[in-house]
């Protein structure tokens, strides 16, 4: 089921910050890195990959 453009562009992007929705590679990068060597020391953090939406 598709979000008709409408809807997105009235109700869902003025909500994000970035104005716009997540491209692969903006998940991809930040998983790749957790998932690295060099994070390994990284424990019990909370990663928002969400455009800003939601900031605490």
């Amino acid at each position: 089921m598709a979000i008709s453009q409408q809807i997105l562009e009235s109700k869902i992007l003025p909500q994000i910050p970035v104005a716009r929705l997540a491209r692969p590679e903006g998940i991809a990068g930040p998983v790749a890195d957790l998932a690295s060597d060099e994070a390994a020391f990284v424990a019990g953090a909370n990663f928002s990959i969400n455009g800003g939406q939601q900031m605490y």
